[in-house]
């Protein structure tokens, strides 16, 4: 192989920072991962743009947050394979966008990311061979984009972890094993095929997991049976939360722990599956020649603040840290040393950081101004300079967030309702602080700022905050970018999940 610099690049799906154990977590069974954490940086603060998938995956990829990118939610089963409908070219706005396809009893697919560089775009054109297995969920599942070229893509957003459809050189397939050893397997073939290429790599295994389905029929027995004595005290059994939607629980506490074996053993899988990437990339002698990045696309809530969701596991969609702070460490044997980084940062900084550690210069090929920086000295053993407030911000439509280590300001355009919370007092996010007349200033500036940072970097044409986005998913173009029509759904607050594990996206 090669001596350039290889990256591994893993994303979960759903998965809270809490749920691993080199973050505390005393439930979970995740040794590889721990040793991989414990081993390179561990950021305890580290958040994701948008706490739902799609938006947030499009921010990883781009740099962009999603008054950039123009995707403000997961987006619609549009996202299969199918007929190609190249959306969001904004320079070639077309009123086919309003138009509905079928074809072999599969919808359109949009290209959510046509016309938008990403950072994989820059590796491919400086000779990185790279390969996708997994869960891509921006449009166009069907054929490889943005830089991949090897490419192996779950039709969905997601599903079930047995019989899942996945795209391979171009055939849909049906994937009888567990969908978690096959998005491996696929990583595992790459690798062996790379051993006598002088190309450097980009692998990027994106997990479905710990998404639901988390009952027993969709997990191996064995992964379930670990958790057959835990207690899930990492899981709060708590009053249901005032603005539950559908995802909130109600059932009985053996009901919740099944549940909560399912979200764990689904983890443990990930945790072995790495494992396996980890000892190949020994044998073919490149493990102390490969970068491995490990987050999550958004965090999730299991009981936390009585929800059992994401951000949008409210309504209005909510902003906990528990829904937008991942887990995020970095590793490369032998070159990073071990330590615990306590800096905010976000998955906009991930395009900047990455090319920079890896001495690429980023050769962006549209006109915009991106949010994120470098963090790379931190990858440096070195400390990062800052000349400003740390802060970080995140956006779901209306629903706008600043945060610093002291405090939390949540905004929603047009009226409310808002939340300050005193992160050092309550880090928990119990108390609601927006009417308390002592933090009046405090209020007063992170609002200026939160504004003045926004007003920086959004498109107006897709400016999330004037957008009806509720949470129950995207399709097609946003804002100006489309018709406007029927654009963003609802969810069906009148059902109550019941502990069958089984939710919507």
């Amino acid at each position: 192989m090669n001596k350039k610099t290889n990256v591994l690049f893993i994303i979960t799906d759903d998965q809270g920072y809490w749920s691993l154990g080199s973050y505390g977590n005393k439930d979970a069974i995740t040794p590889n991962l721990d040793n991989l954490a414990n081993n390179g940086i561990r950021f305890d603060n580290f958040f994701c743009v948008s706490p739902v998938c799609s938006p947030a995956r499009a921010t990883i990829y781009t740099g962009r947050i999603p008054s950039q990118h123009g995707i403000h939610d997961w987006l619609n089963d549009w996202s299969t394979g199918g007929v190609q409908t190249q959306y969001l070219n904004w320079k070639s706005v077309s009123s086919e966008c309003s138009n509905v396809f079928e074809w072999n009893n599969v919808k359109p697919t949009e290209e959510y990311l046509k016309g938008q560089s990403t950072f994989v775009d820059v590796l491919a054109n400086n000779g990185y061979n790279c390969a996708f297995s997994g869960k891509w969920h921006l449009g166009a599942s069907q054929k490889p984009q943005k830089g991949f070229k090897h490419w192996y893509c779950h039709q969905k957003g997601g599903g079930p972890y047995y019989n899942a459809p996945m795209f391979k050189d171009g055939n849909l397939i049906k994937v009888k094993e567990y969908i978690t050893d096959s998005i491996t397997d696929y990583g595992l073939e790459f690798l062996e095929n790379q051993k006598n290429s002088n190309e450097p790599f980009f692998l990027n295994l994106n997990y479905t997991a710990p998404h639901d389905p988390w009952d027993s029929s969709n997990h191996p027995k064995d992964l379930l049976d670990l958790y057959n004595n835990s207690e899930f005290n990492s899981c709060p059994i708590e009053e249901n939360h005032p603005w539950k939607i559908h995802w909130t629980f109600n059932g009985n506490n053996e009901q919740r722990k099944e549940v909560l074996k399912g979200y764990f053993a689904s983890i443990t899988s990930v945790d072995n599956n790495i494992k396996r990437v980890l000892d190949k990339l020994k044998e073919l002698g490149e493990l102390e020649n490969t970068l491995i990045i490990y987050t999550s696309d958004n965090g999730m809530n299991m009981g936390h603040h009585g929800i059992y969701g994401k951000g949008n596991g409210t309504s209005p969609v909510n902003m906990y840290d528990t829904s937008v702070k991942v887990p995020f460490f970095v590793t490369k044997f032998g070159d990073i040393k071990p330590r615990v980084c306590s800096d905010l940062l976000s998955h906009y900084d991930i395009r900047h950081t990455l090319l920079d550690y890896l001495n690429l210069e980023d050769s962006i090929e549209d006109d915009i101004d991106l949010p994120g920086k470098s963090f790379a000295d931190i990858l440096r053993n070195k400390d990062l300079e800052v000349n400003e407030d740390i802060v970080v911000y995140d956006e779901y439509g209306p629903t706008r967030m600043i945060r610093t280590k002291e405090f939390k300001l949540i905004h929603r355009y047009p009226a409310g309702p808002h939340e300050l919370y005193d992160l050092v007092n309550d880090p928990n996010e119990k108390v609601n602080l927006i009417n308390d007349s002592s933090k009046k200033t405090v209020i007063q500036k992170l609002r200026k700022d939160l504004k003045s940072w926004f007003i920086k970097y959004v498109n107006p044409e897709i400016d999330g905050a004037t957008l009806p986005v509720f949470g129950g998913g995207q399709i097609g173009f946003a804002g100006l970018w489309g018709d406007g029509q029927g654009l963003f759904k609802k969810y069906n607050t009148n059902f109550i999940f019941s502990g069958d594990g089984k939710l919507k996206n």
